[in-house]
């Protein structure tokens, strides 16, 4: 939440800009995001190169490369570049897909426990 609000854009369409902007939100917006990039992305970036490994690239190949050049462009921007940041859609597209993975995560334990509770029944 605290990276919605920082973004100029969010700040924009809520009409909040006198609010909340102040000197140096930029710099935080980049530390929040740093946090979430590197923390909350890391399993997108372990199976990114878990894929260039066995030179198959697929989802997580597609999902790194998608927050990554989110962070790293607008990482330039606030250090000079011109641009606009993408700072709240990359913290947005890592939660919805943390939430994706874990669904998934979740059904797949469920299925696997009631393939072996059916095993089990058999003579």
């Amino acid at each position: 939440i605290p990276i919605l609000l920082l973004s100029p854009l969010i700040q924009h369409l809520l009409g909040l800009e006198a609010a909340l902007a102040f000197t140096g939100s930029s710099y935080v917006l980049f530390a929040l995001s740093s946090g979430v990039y590197f923390y909350g992305g890391w399993p997108f970036l372990k199976g990114l190169f878990a894929e260039l490994e066995t030179r198959k690239p697929a989802m997580m190949t597609l999902i790194a490369l998608a927050i990554s050049v989110a962070y790293f462009y607008s990482s330039a921007v606030v250090f000079g570049v011109q641009g606009e940041v993408f700072f709240w859609e990359l913290a947005t597209l890592i939660d919805v897909m943390l939430l994706g993975h874990w669904i998934e995560m979740k059904s797949v334990m469920g299925a696997s426990g009631a393939l072996e509770k059916l095993v089990q029944m058999m003579p």
